[in-house]
């Protein structure tokens, strides 16, 4: 099979074309949620940072036994029950709107509601990716998957912006609610059949099953290396999430439209390194590629905090350019790395102890971005954010200095 037969498979196509509207969407309220809290309903830092923190708390509070509850599940129907609730959820911010009864605690409440349905969507989600590409495909799938998702990244902020000047952020939001809907129908129009999960031992409890899933990350020293370097630049974003559009819109005076033209700017990156990925594992390794690129990309993120209005946001758009790219690219071959190092029966397992030590943070990054810049300002925030991008891959290096290559590592 060739790199490029994977879009020959039609139900590759499917899960594509929901992963993309939805990831447009995403991006469209990405932007809209931020500009909606702060220009509409004069948020302050904590405030933005509890929108942000409240929206990834499940991660902490159920990823460990979703994971080991989905190696019990079929995936498919979880993912499509997961985009209707979000789909749901969002609906209700523009009929707030629409009675004048929109409130931060809202935006609080759907996003921690919204987040409980993401932890489900998520883990599952990498978990059925193989059923659907196979296992010797997975860099390609998930090259091909971020590429295309990558394209929502693009378009998103662009329109986000624009879109908020002329219909308001409440209304905005609605578009997302409709593409999560659009994917929950591209996921039920999937024929590969999903093999029947293997029950667990009938001894084992279900904390038992969860502890598995635990020890086997912490057991195994690439997998530790990239929970630590992970989490380290999930930290750093959620620290960065809670100012950086309030640093965009009140210290660089920027519009709802530049700021989406910032954002969009910057995901180009991510669809060029997302294509890109697959070539630069070869030429440097699939394994070496997954700490390096963050050590060469890391450091020019320090410009973002160097802005200044007028021409100097073109460091702002630099550094938040080339950090996209980075992470792009890492985030590809360290899932693909992780799917191909854990057995099948507890993929779900390991991915949602993943996400529970690497999303488990983010509420706490969050809150602590929002006393940050409440306390010592937007700028200084942003630098204690960039410091951790550029100190995360120490582990990996640590790990992986003498791996070239994903097929040199035992099974």
């Amino acid at each position: 099979m060739t790199d490029g037969s994977v879009f020959r498979n039609r139900d590759f196509r499917l899960l594509l074309l929901g992963q993309t509207t939805s990831q447009l969407g995403a991006q469209v309220s990405g932007v809209a949620i931020p500009l909606l809290a702060v220009l509409e309903l004069g948020a302050t830092p904590v405030e933005v940072g509890l929108i942000a923190a409240s929206s990834t708390l499940a991660f902490a509070v159920i990823g460990l036994p979703a994971g080991a509850w989905l190696d019990t599940r079929r995936r498919r129907p979880i993912l499509i029950a997961s985009d209707l609730m979000r789909a749901g959820l969002l609906a209700t911010i523009p009929i707030a709107a629409l009675f004048d009864a929109l409130s931060i605690t809202q935006l609080v409440i759907v996003s921690l509601l919204s987040g409980f349905a993401r932890v489900f969507f998520d883990v599952g989600y990498q978990s059925y990716l193989p059923t659907v590409v196979g296992k010797q495909k997975l860099l390609v799938g998930n090259s091909s998957m971020e590429t295309i998702r990558a394209s929502g990244q693009v378009v998103g902020p662009g329109f986000g912006g624009p879109l908020v000047t002329l219909f308001g952020a409440a209304s905005v939001v609605l578009l997302q609610g409709i593409t999560f809907a659009v994917s929950a129908i591209s996921l039920a129009a999937i024929r590969t059949r999903e093999m029947p999960p293997v029950p667990p031992p009938a001894h084992a409890s279900f904390r038992a099953q969860v502890w598995e899933g635990l020890t086997f990350v912490a057991g195994n020293p690439i997998l530790r290396a990239t929970a630590i370097a992970s989490a380290a630049g999930n930290f750093s974003f959620a620290i960065s999430s809670a100012v950086t559009v309030i640093f965009m819109v009140r210290v660089l005076d920027l519009s709802p439209t530049l700021i989406g033209l910032v954002v969009a700017a910057g995901s180009v990156t991510v669809m060029v390194g997302a294509a890109m990925t697959p070539r630069l594992s070869r030429w440097v390794g699939s394994a070496r590629i997954i700490w390096l690129v963050l050590a060469v990309t890391g450091p020019i993120t320090l410009l973002t905090p160097l802005a200044q209005p007028g021409w100097w946001v073109l460091l702002l758009v630099v550094g938040m350019a080339v950090g996209e790219f980075g992470q792009i690219v890492y985030a590809i071959t360290n899932v693909s790395l992780r799917q191909r190092l854990c057995p099948d029966r507890m993929l779900s397992r390991v991915t949602a102890t993943m996400r529970f030590l690497i999303m488990g943070l983010f509420p706490l990054g969050a809150m602590l971005g929002g006393i940050l810049g409440e306390w010592f300002g937007l700028r200084a925030t942003l630098w204690v954010a960039g410091l951790l991008i550029v100190l995360s891959p120490v582990p990996l290096y640590l790990a992986l200095r003498r791996v070239r290559d994903v097929d040199e590592l035992p099974d």
